[in-house]
Order: structure tokens, then C-alpha cells, then sequence
């Protein structure tokens, strides 16, 4: 008889078996599955940075905002693509006449940036006519009493 276990008779009392190896599958496969799932709940369109820490920060929707980083060494990128001053200007001017009542900039800038270099981002950005500025920044963890 297939799938009997061999040596007892084949009129005895079957005996139920809990089959290990796909519940590890399909464990691994839904932990992978989350994993994904979570990184992609907060995509940045930026460069990657080291963020500054903030204990008030909000969570932030993403559609429709261009992102411009500043990094470290005072460089900008218009979301991954690094720009000349120049072409961050044009960009700003193009994506301004393309989204005229919602356009919003994220500045992503490094926390080693100098200040200068983002307050010259955020006065381009209020120069062309955005109003909506979001500053990305990570969240603090809360201080513990002791």
C-alpha cells in the first residue's frame, strides 16, 4: 500500500503527521514578504543621507513631492539624480509650472550639511513660488526617565 509505514499491518490505525519542511517555507516566504512590504511604506525619492533627529516629526505622503537632497559635502540631487545649481534651478521652475496649486518640495538633507547650504534650498524653493516645504528628518527615540 503506498505511503504505509512498512513493517506494521495495513488494517491498523493510521496516524496523523505534521510535515515540517513547508511550514518552514512557507514561514520563511511570509517573513521575506513583510520585509518587503515594510521598506517600501516610507520610500525616500532622495539620496541616501544621514538624517537629522527630530522628536516632533510627522509622517509625510510622498506622491507628488520632489525630493532634493543635500548631502555632506554640500552637493544637491533633484530626487536621485545629482544637479548643478544650475539645473536645480530649471528643475524647480519646470516642476512649479507642472504642479502650480500642489507642488511640494522635501529637502533631505544630510545632519552634517551646513545650514547654509539648505536655507539656500529652502529660499529657491520659496523664490519660485512653493509654498509647501517638508524637511525630512528621522525620529528621535524618546528619552528614558531614569
Amino acid at each position: 500500500m503506498a505511503g504505509s509505514s512498512g513493517g506494521g499491518s495495513s488494517g491498523g490505525k493510521k496516524r496523523a503527521r505534521i510535515e515540517i519542511i513547508p511550514l518552514i517555507d512557507v514561514i520563511f516566504f511570509l517573513l521575506a514578504t513583510f520585509v518587503l512590504f515594510t521598506l517600501s511604506l516610507n520610500k525616500s525619492q532622495g539620496l541616501r543621507v544621514n538624517l537629522p533627529e527630530s522628536e516632533t516629526g510627522e509622517p509625510r505622503d510622498p506622491a507628488g513631492t520632489a525630493t532634493i537632497t543635500v548631502t555632506e559635502e554640500g552637493t544637491l540631487a533633484w530626487d536621485k539624480d545629482p544637479v548643478t545649481l544650475d539645473e536645480f534651478l530649471t528643475r524647480l521652475k519646470t516642476f512649479h509650472i507642472e504642479h502650480p496649486d500642489d507642488a511640494r518640495i522635501l529637502i533631505n538633507g544630510d545632519a552634517e550639511a551646513t545650514f547654509a547650504s539648505a536655507i539656500y534650498v529652502f529660499d529657491e524653493v520659496r523664490k519660485a513660488g512653493i509654498q509647501k516645504v517638508l524637511i525630512e528628518t528621522k525620529v528621535k527615540p524618546p528619552a528614558s526617565t531614569s
